[in-house]
């Protein structure tokens, strides 16, 4: 992922997390669990609505705001996240383990990047550069 998406969302863990299900919007606070290269990983409880929602229609974005500067990606959930992720993120989120008993309490997604915007209202014009992944 480039740098300057990389900065916004490290400075900023919470994201709104957009869905669509029958043509309507639907956006939530999600937290990023891990970036590992052009993949934000994400969990969930796989009792809440978010999870219906994604397994109806997978197509997510994301924007992370941090002053004048944010980032927005866009892509399409993968479910199908190895044991092994999802360990080391359940394990490395000291919320997590607070609100499920197991790893095995929650489900994993992987947002794969397909394209992204990066907005800084700080510069005169103001920045955006967009990349496809």
């Amino acid at each position: 992922m480039n740098e300057k998406l990389l900065e916004v969302f490290k400075k900023n863990k919470e994201v709104a997390f957009a869905t669509s299900v029958d043509g309507k919007p639907h956006v939530r606070i999600f937290q990023i669990m891990k970036i590992d290269g052009n993949d934000i990983y994400f969990a969930t409880s796989p009792k809440k609505e978010v999870y219906a929602q994604l397994r109806q229609n997978p197509n997510v974005a994301i924007l992370d705001l941090k002053g004048a500067e944010f980032a927005r990606v866009s892509g399409t959930i993968d479910f199908d996240i190895p044991d092994e992720m999802q360990r080391e993120i359940y394990d490395t989120n000291p919320v997590l383990p607070h609100l499920y008993k197991t790893y095995k309490d929650l489900v994993y997604l992987r947002l794969p990047a397909e394209s992204a915007d990066y907005f800084d209202l700080r510069t005169t014009p103001p920045t955006l550069v967009h990349y496809d992944f």
